[in-house]
């Protein structure tokens, strides 16, 4: 595993994203949500992950909850990221909801809080400033945002007296902007941008094509509609070229792809061990310029200007 460090804390590069721990849209079942989430979490730790996110409004506390309780008495050896949703963010309701996802994980102090979206009726700095007592009072050990553009990432940071460390966004092959300013500009103030949605939900793992669609809610997204999966072929044929030539997969070329970046990481779900071992195994990937090139401009090509969102 590789580890990029920012703020003095290392983060793996390969995190796991538990949006699907007890969330009912992905369509697992209680099996994923009593076995499997738990068996993700130990082999994660085994493998080297330390990043585990999650978020108060995934499966509403759910997730928190499960992953909490996976990680169990090897708390010490994950670094936690949450989530606050800022929908009526008035004073003192951010400090209640983070002692409210910190009781529900089971942790005295969480790693990572992130503001999960900017909310433009309130003042951002306020949003932020909010948790400087929990901050320096060690309920907290880092801030970040989500979801933020760069300006918005800028403006808040020059307005505000702690770090904004990290900022979790939408990046992939086929939602590239954050790559043309968002990531050189982390990279240039030692900031760390978190990569989510990084296979697209599936649509770049490989395993899906017009007669191979998801079997839950996934499948009505316009990811998954007939016109989108008839385009995204010829990009597949570029995937599947360059995985061939390193003996990979076409998820952990897309990983790698993302991976190419400095100053980024990437939270992959999974909906299985093999998945997860995939995932890690994509962070030994190493692309050369000219695949790089190829997936990027195969991609331009499908959609020149598109950039997905959730």
């Amino acid at each position: 595993m590789r580890y990029r460090e920012v703020g003095g804390v290392r983060f793996s590069v390969i995190g796991l994203g538990t949006w699907q721990f007890g969330s009912a849209e992905w369509g697992y079942g209680s099996e994923y949500a009593d076995r499997v989430a738990f068996e993700l979490v130990e082999e994660a730790l085994e493998l080297g992950i330390n990043l585990f996110d999650t978020a108060e409004m995934y499966g509403f506390g759910r997730s928190e909850r499960i992953l909490g309780q996976a990680l169990g008495s090897h708390r010490r050896d994950a670094l936690v990221a949450t989530k606050y949703a800022p929908i009526l963010p008035l004073r003192g309701i951010g400090r209640k909801h983070a002692r409210n996802s910190a009781a529900r994980l089971g942790i005295e102090e969480i790693d990572l809080y992130q503001l999960h979206f900017p909310n433009p009726a309130f003042s951002l700095s306020a949003q932020v400033n909010e948790f400087a007592p929990m901050l320096h009072a060690g309920d907290i050990r880092m801030l970040g945002v989500s979801n933020y553009s760069l300006g918005a990432w800028q403006r808040t940071q020059v307005s505000v007296n702690v770090p904004l460390w990290t900022n979790q966004v939408h990046l992939s092959l086929f939602a590239r902007k954050p790559v043309r300013e968002m990531v050189p500009w982390a990279t240039a103030h030692d900031r760390l941008v978190i990569a989510y949605s990084p296979l697209e939900q599936g649509l770049l793992s490989g395993r899906y094509d017009i007669d191979a669609k998801p079997s839950n809610m996934r499948r009505f997204r316009r990811e998954f509609q007939d016109r989108t999966l008839m385009a995204f072929r010829p990009v597949r044929a570029v995937m599947e070229r360059i995985a061939t030539s390193h003996q990979a997969s076409i998820a952990q070329v897309a990983l790698a792809w993302v991976l190419s970046h400095e100053s980024v990481v990437a939270i992959p779900g999974a909906s299985s061990v093999a998945q997860l071992r995939s995932n890690v195994e994509a962070a030994d990937l190493i692309l050369t310029d000219e695949e790089y090139l190829d997936l990027s401009e195969a991609a331009h090509r499908m959609w020149p200007e598109r950039t997905w969102g959730r």
